[in-house]
């Protein structure tokens, strides 16, 4: 009597064993990556003074999580590989199909487990990870390398609806910008040109500015007039976290703040922003890395061969360390060049994806 049920003992046998190998890999591989990391910045935390309980819970446990969800495409591809050239080599593959069971149907309880791996890796991604990257990067800035940027020069602003805010240089240590201007536009006109030579930031309430040695032209038509001042203050919808981006800003964020950053910052006319589209585009994309990684795995491993899964492991790990090397490449294009951000972080998926229907046309059926 045939079985219907959608997911089958056979089905909860393979899932099992995808994700066990994947939690092995991925514990294996970091415990690896701690050692390793440790080593090479331990001068740094020792001559910084770094506490020993901020190392292990500000450092390294927001360390673990956020390279594990980077490498995940790694791990996804060793745990498909490793456990079904054991599935091959012991001839259990060839017992599924002597039932006759189709080779799609053998990529059920693959496609399961790369969706749970999907949904995992964007929701760590997406909300969990960028919340523990603020620690953690506070934490590299301060005992391991200074991230954040102190000074800022030429930066132009939309504070508003045709209100465009200058300042020429910005020094955070002292919350002031010297050389500062903001004009105002109605229907193309300019309408009212404010300059001054500083203008510093109230941290005590948010866009808070005083504005010192002002000087305002205010233009009607053929007429002007001119106001001057020693100092004013007043409320700039600017913030020197808008132009003082720290690096690496981007993994500090959560998916809605940071389109919401994104949006914010191109009605500005702010140009800085193709990191922060990249991240955003990135995260998603990486979700889908997961059914293209496994569906390669499977073809090419579900095959016995006499060599056993040496040369399939060998083939796994090139694929997959190319394809976390091409996502940098693209990346890096997009940010040097005009390949909008978008089409950049999608393109090693659509490779992929081809390889991957390649590679399922030529597995075993």
């Amino acid at each position: 009597m045939r079985n219907n049920r959608f997911i089958t003992r056979l089905d909860l046998y393979l899932i099992k064993k995808f994700l066990g190998t994947y939690v092995f890999a991925i514990a294996l591989i970091i415990s690896i990556a701690v050692v390793f990391d440790f080593n090479e910045k331990m001068d740094k935390l020792s001559n910084n003074e770094a506490p020993w309980t901020k190392i292990i819970f500000e450092y390294y446990m927001n360390f673990i999580p956020y390279f594990s969800n980077l490498f995940s495409p790694l791990f996804v591809f060793i745990s498909v590989i490793f456990f079904t050239s054991k599935l091959a080599e012991n001839s259990e593959i060839i017992a599924m199909f002597s039932t006759g069971m189709s080779f799609k149907r053998m990529l059920r309880p693959y496609m399961i487990s790369a969706a749970i791996i999907s949904v995992v890796t964007f929701t760590m991604s997406a909300y969990i990870i960028p919340r523990g990257s603020v620690i953690r990067l506070n934490f590299e800035d301060r005992y391991i390398k200074p991230k954040k940027k102190q000074m800022a020069r030429n930066v132009q602003l939309e504070v508003a609806d045709g209100v465009f805010a200058y300042i020429d240089s910005y020094n955070d240590g002292m919350k002031t910008g010297y050389r500062f201007s903001l004009d105002k536009f109605v229907d193309k006109q300019l309408v009212s040109h404010l300059t001054a030579r500083s203008i510093t930031y109230d941290t005590t309430t948010v866009n808070k500015w005083t504005i010192h040695d002002y000087m305002i032209r205010e233009l009607d038509g053929m007429k002007e007039r001119i106001v001057k001042g020693s100092r004013i203050d007043t409320l700039i919808n600017m913030d020197p976290s808008d132009f003082l981006i720290m690096k690496n800003q981007q993994e500090m964020m959560t998916m809605p703040r940071l389109g919401e950053y994104i949006d914010k910052q191109r009605k500005r006319g702010f140009a800085n922003i193709k990191e922060f589209e990249i991240e955003y585009h990135k995260r998603i994309a990486m979700s889908f890395a997961s059914f293209i990684l496994t569906l390669i795995g499977v073809s090419l491993s579900s095959k016995k061969t006499k060599g056993g899964m040496g040369l399939y492991l060998g083939i796994g790990l090139a694929l997959s360390f190319s394809y976390i090397l091409f996502q940098t490449v693209a990346a890096t294009f997009s940010v040097n060049g005009n390949v909008p951000p978008i089409i950049a972080v999608w393109i090693p998926n659509l490779l992929y994806a081809g390889i991957a229907f390649f590679l399922y046309r030529r597995a075993p059926k």
